[in-house]
């Protein structure tokens, strides 16, 4: 009886071989196993505000209230997101969000209405994105000592501004946006850009040459130089990003409170890395999420909120915030380990 014989192999059918196909598997392993994570973590969360304070936590309007907090500093969370992943940092995002605030509400930029204080919160962000990345990019000056003095400066300039006093908003157009009468389908206008924000940085990210270019300079800028990037281009694109997210994320805060304050944006530098982190973006660049870096966003609102519920204080909040980076730290180091 004889043999079926296979037809011949064509020589330039490529095989993966099996070291390649594990490789794969192993990067979205670990990509589904921290987003599954997080939702876990986040799950549990609400799973302990419906068990705390089952009708003032599930109510829709404090559910509202979550994500609209969470829209402010989520924006800035995804600009900050590609600069930890180029293998940058920005300390300046929360004093841009200040300043751009404060400059938005004077005044004489509300004599030109909405479109008016928009216009100056996003163009201050970017202004304030540019020095940072022209001073880092080709200043060659550190990261961390480039935004720390865009810190100082801006947080400075902003008191100018204000003289320490708070600017009240008085345009209509710009305080209805905060009403629950503008809500869509009962979601709050700003979580829609905030959704937006996070839709354009994942399509960014993953689907363009912009996200690759960024995961290159973080992984190796040397490497990413040899293969013909402009690296000092793309920490400048990079920067002026995270100003325009800060530009954003202003114009937010102002519907949301209705005034400028030299204060507005304490601390968003540290809670936007925080939420970068522990959603799986590396301190040392070349590796990143959007989705986790959001998801790190409502994990910390949530817990902020489930505290003020249960009237537990400010430094006990610090120090949950605290062991989750930690922890998070820690499984990042782990993970680079094993592979």
């Amino acid at each position: 009886m004889t043999q079926p014989v296979s037809p011949p192999r064509d020589s330039t059918d490529k095989v993966p071989s099996a070291a390649e196909k594990p490789a794969w598997r192993a990067v979205l392993f670990r990509a589904d196993v921290r987003t599954l994570s997080l939702l876990g973590v986040l799950a549990v969360l609400i799973l302990i505000g419906g068990i705390t304070k089952p009708d003032e936590f599930l109510d829709t309007r404090n559910l509202q209230l979550v994500l609209t907090q969470a829209s402010v500093i989520g924006v800035v969370t995804v600009g900050m997101t590609f600069v930890i992943i180029s293998g940058g940092i920005d300390l300046s995002v929360g004093a841009i969000v200040a300043l751009a605030s404060v400059w938005a509400t004077t005044v004489a930029t509300q004599e030109y209405g909405f479109a008016g204080i928009l216009f100056t919160a996003v163009l201050v962000g970017l202004g304030c994105g540019l020095v940072n990345g022209v001073l880092i990019a080709y200043g060659g000056m550190v990261p961390f000592i480039a935004t720390l003095a865009m810190l100082a400066s801006a947080r400075g300039l902003a008191l100018q501004i204000t003289d320490g006093r708070t600017q009240i908003v008085t345009i209509d157009s710009v305080l209805d946006l905060g009403e629950r009468d503008s809500y869509v389908l009962g979601i709050p206008p700003l979580v829609l850009v905030f959704a937006a924000v996070t839709v354009i940085g994942w399509l960014l990210l993953n689907r363009t040459t912009f996200g690759r270019r960024s995961v290159a300079v973080g992984g190796n800028a040397e490497a990413a130089r040899l293969a013909g990037i402009d690296v000092r281009r793309q920490r400048l694109y990079l920067y002026l990003l995270s100003g325009l997210c800060c530009g954003i994320a202003a114009f937010l805060l102002i519907v949301l409170a209705g005034s400028g304050q030299n204060t507005n944006g304490n601390l968003y530098e540290l809670d936007a890395i925080a939420a970068a982190i522990i959603g799986g973006t590396l301190l040392t660049g070349g590796r990143g999420t959007i989705v986790g870096s959001v998801l790190g966003v409502l994990i910390f609102t949530t817990i902020t909120n489930i505290f003020a519920l249960n009237n537990l204080q400010t430094d006990v909040q610090q120090i949950a915030k605290g062991a989750i980076i930690v922890a998070a730290v820690l499984v990042q180091r782990r993970t680079a380990s094993t592979t």
